[in-house]
């Protein structure tokens, strides 16, 4: 299956979904929950979320990176399915004060009332891997390519 969508178009329909499931690989289960893109959604093929660093999704991801992440969008006003989307992809844990600010939005202090400097407070950034689409009869995989910083090869 080949894309007929480019990334331009993915991340404008992102832009118009809040909500994704995120799913992560817990010792005896898939575990999922609803989790916010903040808006934070130019997408390149990573996703930005904030958590605290004391859940399960935590130490699921310290335990298997790999992650999926699912969106869907409503049906339109005719009817026609919304389109789903599958992220599968690699999530790394960031503590860094510095990217806090670049992903940061004021509608957060509804759940990290200190802001940046919520105690436990923890960025989780997924990396796509490939990336499955469904929007009505157009659907395809976008397989993304990452550089390895240590080898400085093609993923």
């Amino acid at each position: 299956m080949t894309s007929t969508m480019s990334m331009e178009d993915l991340s404008k329909k992102l832009g118009n979904i809040d909500f994704c499931m995120f799913n992560t690989h817990a010792p005896d289960r898939i575990a999922s929950r609803p989790m916010s893109n903040n808006g934070d959604v130019e997408y390149d093929g990573d996703s930005w979320f904030f958590s605290y660093d004391n859940t399960k999704k935590v130490s699921d991801i310290i335990g298997e990176a790999g992650v999926t992440l699912t969106f869907t969008a409503p049906p339109s006003i005719l009817g026609k399915p919304g389109i789903f989307i599958a992220v599968h992809g690699e999530a790394s844990l960031i503590r860094d004060k510095v990217q806090f600010e670049q992903h940061w939005v004021k509608d957060l202090e509804r759940w990290f009332p200190e802001g940046i400097d919520t105690i436990g407070l923890i960025l989780i950034k997924v990396a796509a891997r490939t990336i499955e689409y469904w929007d009505g009869e157009d659907n395809g995989r976008i397989e993304m390519t990452t550089v390895d910083a240590v080898e400085g090869h093609k993923v």
